[in-house]
């Protein structure tokens, strides 16, 4: 099986776990269950979920123990889509080639939907964790939920820094930080969840979040490139929306040469990491150049 045959299967086992928790029920908040499910099933890459089943796969067959949290991650990502294009952040009005939530119904709507799918998020993992035994199975999933909260308020903090600095000088460093936490956070969670699910040891761990950690950085620099070159058609967005709203970016940062090199680097470090696992990590080695080589 090629990459994007591998992508495709996991993308559609990972829409089929997600099509589980939309509510179809006729009910007073239906429509903002319609608004939840516009969001959370109108496509995209499925990149973090798929990270969660993929390097879990690294060390162990059966996926199912890893599917509550590849789902959660999800659940969280669409939150912060719809947060992220709201007329207070982005200001967004197209997304996958749709109108955004807040233009599909309003912004009121878009505000609670974004809301009950990080709350959502929480409940199927708590619901894991009510069905789990043994105790040290519990402790483990304990521990992973401890840094699943820490890296969705890092993807907050990282939010905010990128809106309360439009139109300001950003040190390179505070450019850094800021997309570790508000692009890298979620990814190296997603990793690292696979990763201790797997009982990966230590040292496996380490490799898995260096790889995490560049792949993070790498997917958000590869965002300010497509915003500045990339095909509106393709990303199914308008491009050139950081530079009207004067955002700190790679690309204002260190232009578009110097942030393609950036990009060259932190992959080719991504795939040092993987080299202990041979054949096993194909599918994530790809995954990293698919990150470099994306159009959208």
């Amino acid at each position: 099986m090629n990459f994007k045959e591998e992508l495709k299967e996991y993308q559609e086992i990972i829409n089929l776990e997600l099509e589980k928790h939309i509510r179809k029920e006729q009910c007073l908040e239906k429509v903002l269950n319609e608004s939840v499910e516009y969001s959370l099933m109108a496509g995209g890459k499925r990149l973090r979920p798929i990270l969660v089943l993929a390097t879990y796969s690294l060390f162990k067959k059966n996926i199912k123990k890893c599917i509550p949290y590849a789902v959660a991650i999800e659940m969280v990502h669409n939150f912060s889509l719809i947060h992220d294009d709201l007329p207070g952040i982005d200001n967004d009005n197209f997304r996958h080639g749709k109108p955004t939530n807040h233009k599909k119904f309003n912004e009121a709507t878009a505000i609670l939907a974004g809301d009950s799918l990080l709350n959502n998020a929480y409940m199927v993992i708590g619901k894991d964790l009510k069905e789990t035994s043994p105790e040290n199975e519990i402790k483990k999933k304990i521990e992973i939920l401890d840094e699943f909260s820490s890296a969705v308020d890092k993807m907050i903090l990282g939010e905010y820094i990128d809106t309360e600095y439009e139109g300001k000088e950003v040190l390179k460093e505070h450019l850094e930080y800021m997309d570790k936490n508000k692009t890298g956070a979620l990814i190296r969670l997603s990793v690292r969840m696979g990763a201790i699910l797997a009982d990966a040891d230590k040292n496996d761990l380490e490799l898995l979040t260096n790889y995490a950690e560049k792949i993070g950085l790498a997917f958000q620099i590869k965002d300010d490139i497509l915003s500045e070159e990339g095909d509106e058609k393709i990303l199914g967005k308008p491009v050139g929306n950081d530079k009207e709203l004067e955002k700190c970016t790679y690309v204002s940062k260190y232009g578009l040469d110097g942030s393609k090199e950036k990009l060259n680097i932190l992959i080719d470090d991504a795939l040092k990491s993987l080299q202990k696992y041979g054949e096993k990590a194909e599918f994530l080695r790809d995954l990293a150049i698919y990150i470099k080589e994306r159009e959208k």
